[in-house]
């Protein structure tokens, strides 16, 4: 036998958790580390994680040393394996000096087997140098997408992680995670320095969700679906993007004399400790909770989990949505969907992505301000206003980055429960503080880049799980049948279609490639829909010979079917997420991956299919319904969509909800000059059109 394995895994696995077999993915896993490699690990939530670490720590020689984030996560991962007879501890900032060494000394002394240590431990150099006089066994960093600051949850503190491994001499470490993309798993491996790693990632799929997005326009349409959905599911989690939601929603829900928690990073330590108990043993029915709630709550009853409103990234949207249904039975996973949502989180954005002329003006009236000990008693509000900071948060974040830079530290303020800050390097001038603009710069577009994900998934016509599969990048993933889109009567009417059909979508995404180009291996647009639908068609106008359209292979490709039936083509494969349309100036079409695995033959997908038939774009006394495409006119769609927003800014409602931008263009583009072709324009429905399609076709008739 291996001199570090002291008990076989299957053995441990019934004498501790009382289990004679493995969940999926679980026995790979811990098989793998058993053997001493380090190793990278992304499983789904809910799909036992923790014992992947928790049971080789039990069957190896020595203390394993788990690293968590939270202080709760912690105590919730040490309370379950003492009740279970294992001897676990954790050290982090509740504790006493006298307390930590104490802990410490029975570590050295082989009284605990697995020892949870908060990230910022690391920092602190009398705890590493304790480390070494210990046989570590194995060095788990659970959450490990903090690593990443490309994550949706990264922490600073994590990147010590790497170097500390380096000190300790290397032992045996995994990183694990629910949720990474495969750029975030690349950070992973290059913070921790994995030597030789394995990289298991099981299925994203939680075949017993139900991933639901609904599209409501007020405050009342999402408290009618929560009171809904709480009458139907019993017990579950509501997300909400601020404190203030969280005790308004709360509040809601006690009127309605339901049982629940509020839970937000306004309470103290003690008091966000006492009510997450309180919905752990299940003594109160829902919790009301802004993101932090859940990472690692063992309550497998939740039935229902709702988002209040929209998450900042696909990540974290699916790693709360996966906190339901562990038990693996039926669960409802809701996202009440209103744009105006996005934009708390652009704010967000704003706030931890300081610009550096931001982190600049915070520095130089930190050093305007430092008195004879260079040190700053201010509050964060008073800092902003000093530095003239508009965005409260990016305060706090400026203060971080240059602590990661050694400039500042933050420190406790005696006889008070306030911080100061104290200038380390006073010296420095601000001219020279040394910060990465380029990385600041691209981190800022990264977390936009995932919020833009986010909203594409919310719009996105295309089985929820299949999409998210893929985001993760998961290849040819199986549509769900439960989602709200595989429900609908779109995903009743879609099919992979006939072999005519599919060498016609083929073509239609061929003339996408053909107009579009791949800079970095991601696709870029550099015309829009008609013009493409142009070109397939074999279109002889004047802006299709000056852009040389008429060479391309493509061109004239698709001539047969028209530019009605192309133009309802790229509909449908929008709504599939095989085609997109780039934000900007002018809306450029370009392909996703997807698109262009289905391009190349090597994947299938279910489509809502036009009728077919040949265009018939005849012109009739009515100016015909029908519409013959004249091409997009950059002019005449900024004037449409003044006119939209006056109409969005008098009945204070989004844009959008008078008609999308999709519907802006058809009009741009098909120029219909009556209210009876108006009508025929995608996403005109009898309501909007009786209310508002008027003012869009004077503008059309009086344009020209």
């Amino acid at each position: 036998m291996n001199e570090r394995v002291i008990k076989q895994p299957i053995e441990a696995l019934k004498e501790y958790f009382g289990f004679d077999g493995f969940l999926d993915g679980q026995e790979e896993v811990v098989g793998k580390i058993m053997t001493g490699s380090d190793g990278l690990v992304v499983m789904p939530t809910g799909g036992g994680k923790s014992l992947c670490y928790q049971l080789p720590a039990l069957c190896l020689r020595g203390v394993s040393i788990i690293v968590s984030p939270l202080i709760a996560l912690m105590k919730d991962q040490v309370d379950g394996l003492v009740a279970k007879g294992i001897p676990a501890t954790m050290i982090n900032s509740t504790l006493g000096l006298s307390e930590q060494r104490d802990r410490i000394s029975r570590m050295r002394a082989g009284e605990y087997k697995l020892v949870y240590v908060a990230p910022e431990r690391f920092k602190v150099e009398s705890f590493i140098s304790a480390l070494l006089d210990i046989d570590v066994a194995l060095f788990a960093v659970d959450e490990a997408h903090c690593l990443s600051q490309w994550g949706h949850d990264f922490r600073p503190d994590y990147m010590r992680l790497g170097k500390a491994l380096e000190r300790i001499g290397r032992p045996q470490c995994i990183a694990l995670t629910a949720t990474a993309t495969p750029v975030v798993r690349q950070d992973m491996l290059k913070v921790l320095d994995l030597r030789s790693p394995f990289e298991i990632v099981s299925g994203f799929a939680r075949p017993n969700l139900s991933l639901m997005i609904t599209s409501v326009s007020k405050h009342q349409q999402k408290y009618k679906r929560i009171r809904e959905i709480v009458k139907r599911w019993k017990t579950g989690i509501v997300y909400c993007a601020t404190r203030k939601r969280v005790d308004e929603v709360a509040e809601m829900l006690h009127d309605w004399g339901i049982s629940c928690i509020a839970y937000h990073g306004g309470m103290s330590d003690d008091m966000r400790e006492k009510t997450q108990n309180v919905f752990i043993k299940k003594e109160a029915d829902v919790a009301v909770a802004t993101n932090a709630f859940g990472m690692g709550i063992d309550r497998s009853d939740v039935r229902f989990v709702i988002h209040f409103e929209l998450p900042g990234s696909v990540e974290a949207y699916y790693q709360e949505a996966g906190r339901a249904g562990r038990d693996g039975e039926a669960a409802i996973c809701e996202l009440l969907f209103n744009y105006a949502d996005t934009r708390t989180q652009e704010f967000f954005i704003e706030g931890v992505n300081p610009s550096y002329a931001t982190i600049c003006n915070v520095y130089q009236h930190l050093q305007n301000q430092a008195d004879g000990d260079f040190e700053v008693h201010e509050t964060l509000d008073q800092i902003k206003s000093g530095a003239d900071v508009k965005n409260g948060m990016a305060v706090g974040s400026a203060i971080g980055a240059l602590m990661r830079n050694g400039l500042v530290e933050r420190f406790d303020v005696a006889g008070s429960r306030a911080k100061g800050t104290r200038l380390l390097k006073p010296e420095v001038l601000t001219s020279k503080i040394g910060i990465d603009r380029a990385a600041l710069e691209e981190k800022e577009r990264r977390d936009s880049s995932k919020l833009a994900a986010m909203v594409e998934l919310c719009y996105a016509r295309v089985c929820r799980q299949q999409w998210i599969m893929e985001y993760f990048g998961e290849a040819d993933a199986a549509v769900c049948g439960s989602c709200d889109v595989c429900r609908s009567k779109f995903g009743k009417d879609a099919s992979e279609g006939s072999s005519a059909q599919i060498l016609t979508m083929r073509k239609a995404l061929s003339g996408v490639a053909r107009m579009s180009r791949k800079v970095g291996g991601k696709w870029q647009g550099r015309f829009g829909r008609g013009r493409i639908v142009q070109m397939l068609v074999g279109s002889k106008s004047q802006e299709v010979k000056k852009n040389r359209l008429d060479t391309l292979s493509t061109y004239g490709l698709l001539k047969q079917n028209g530019t009605a039936y192309l133009n309802e083509l790229f509909h449908a494969m929008h709504d599939a997420g095989l085609v997109f349309t780039q934000k900007g100036e002018y809306p450029l079409v370009s392909i996703t991956p997807r698109g262009e695995l289905i391009m190349l033959g090597k994947s299938t997908c279910s489509l809502v299919w036009p009728k077919s038939g040949k265009n018939q774009s005849v012109a009739t006394a009515d100016d015909a319904l029908v519409l013959e495409e004249v091409g997009f006119d950059p002019e005449l769609y900024e004037r449409l969509k003044e006119v939209r927003f006056e109409i969005a800014k008098t009945e204070n409602i989004p844009a959008y909800a008078v008609f999308t931008d999709q519907a802006l263009e058809s009009f741009t583009r098909l120029r219909p000059k009556s209210m009876k072709s108006g009508r025929t324009i995608r996403g005109v429905g009898e309501a909007k059109a009786d209310r508002y399609l008027a003012q869009f076709i004077t503008v059309i008739q009086t344009y020209g």
